[in-house]
């Protein structure tokens, strides 16, 4: 006969194992364990740990251990889970995202950026926001999927690059390896809109986003003493190519997703804003809009392809005319239009052979919209009002560049769906002490149990 103590022991026991997974509580700890990890490109960069760790959670979480890769690249690395299917046949279903983050200096912070904490209902650290906490969430989802005996039609893959904060190296590799898949999702675009008050406002699924673009210009004269001052000056006269190109506005542009993000977050402005989002959708020449949402640096880039000037550089002393004036112009290029265009136009705003301009873009790749499918804004909208009844659902447009482009560019149509709402006032991706409110876990838990169920069964 067993004693007491036993007894209760065994009690406890069996009490807790019979306790129920919550996958929120798993999200929130595989995120703060991500944080910890300094997936910074460069000398010391942990990405490939923190895929390792990754793979170990999936594979204590039922994935068979050939069904997770790690594959180094360089300094970083990919990983890719297969969660098999029931039909060979049926292309998969990607769920894409990225392990890398951007730098973040512990001395510039409130609290050490890489290591994680939750405090008055937020999390904090560098990707929290931008992305591992959604990473973290992906990974609960199929683990529990997988613990309740869930069965895909299709392969649900996961498809986690490792440096889509510099050179997409491994972006465009993991579309490559997956330019069959029937669609991807994007963990790391969409997302939705809390007021102030931290009321759910609408979310958006960004269905296209801008071509990054980086143009160098570049002026170079004999030089010479400063005491004898020349008509022809460099840095004169690439500041005057600079003012032209400041004051220069390109032809606004509307898509349907555009127009579709316009419509529906209209109701939700001010009185001026919802009158030119609705003027614009209607006649994207409306010139009372766009002077209206030219204005507002939210919606500026909504319009059309926008550039600035981000960098600037010349001489080389105090007491010497320069020789050579360089310059940065940033565009982000609306869907279909090609860079050489918007370079070629901005030479011609420019008026001045002497300054030269070339493409130094980096890690880029324009490409066209994906279609607004039936059965992903279905899927979306069917999660959504099962994580947070009421709330609309939008098309809307990144400025870019994310890993959704390398997929597009191989084939497959890609649409950013996280479902992470933040108030405008907490938006510091890529900013100093990056954070996200804890009162997402549950319900992006369950979006994305039903939105994965909805388009793999």
């Amino acid at each position: 006969m067993k004693s007491a103590a036993v007894l209760v022991l065994l009690s406890l026991s069996t009490a807790v194992a019979a306790a129920p997974a919550d996958p929120a509580a798993d999200a929130l700890a595989i995120a703060k364990r991500a944080i910890a990890f300094r997936s910074v490109s460069g000398p010391g960069n942990q990405t490939p740990q923190l895929a390792a760790y990754l793979k170990e959670q999936l594979v204590a979480g039922g994935f068979a251990p050939a069904d997770v890769t790690v594959t180094p690249v360089d300094d970083t690395a990919f990983l890719v889970a297969r969660y098999r299917g029931t039909d060979p046949n049926a292309k998969p279903l990607v769920v894409s995202g990225h392990m890398d983050v951007v730098e973040a200096k512990p001395a510039d912070w409130q609290r050490d950026p890489f290591t994680a904490v939750v405090e008055n209902g937020y999390l904090f650290g560098r990707g929290a926001s931008d992305m591992k906490l959604d990473m973290a969430l992906v990974v609960a989802t199929v683990i529990d999927m997988k613990r309740k005996g869930y069965r895909p039609r299709r392969d649900i893959v996961l498809a986690f690059s490792g440096d889509e904060e510099t050179s997409m190296k491994t972006s465009a590799m993991l579309a490559a390896q997956l330019k069959g898949a029937e669609m991807a999702l994007n963990a790391d675009g969409g997302g939705g809109l809390y007021n102030e008050a931290g009321r759910p406002q609408y979310m958006t699924v960004s269905a296209a986003e801008k071509t990054y673009a980086d143009f160098r210009l570049e002026v170079t004269n004999e030089g010479g003493h400063s005491s004898a001052p020349r008509r022809v000056n460099a840095i004169t006269q690439l500041s005057a190519a600079l003012v032209r190109i400041g004051a220069h506005r390109f032809t606004p542009q509307l898509s349907p997703i555009t127009k579709g993000y316009f419509e529906g977050v209209a109701p939700r402005q001010t009185p001026e804003i919802a009158a030119a989002m609705r003027a614009f959708a209607a006649n994207p020449a409306d010139a009372r809009a766009i002077e209206t949402l030219a204005a507002n640096p939210a919606y500026v880039g909504q319009i059309g392809t926008t550039c600035v000037a981000t960098m600037v550089s010349g001489g080389h002393a105090l007491n010497a005319l320069p020789q050579r004036a360089t310059a940065n112009v940033n565009c982000r290029i609306f869907p279909g239009v090609k860079p050489a265009a918007v370079m070629a136009e901005l030479q011609r705003v420019a008026a001045d052979p002497a300054v030269r301009f070339t493409d130094v873009s980096e890690g880029s790749n324009p490409t066209d919209a994906s279609p607004l499918r039936a059965d992903l804004m279905g899927a979306v909208k069917t999660a959504l009002s099962a994580a947070r009844p009421g709330v609309p659902v939008f098309p809307a447009m990144s400025a870019g560049a994310s890993d959704s482009m390398w997929f597009r560019s191989a084939g497959v149509p890609s649409y950013g769906i996280s479902p992470l709402f933040s108030r405008e006032a907490d938006d510091f991706s890529h900013g100093l002490n990056e954070r996200t409110k804890t009162d997402n876990l549950a319900p992006a838990i369950t979006y994305y149990r039903t939105l994965f169920t909805e388009l793999s069964k």
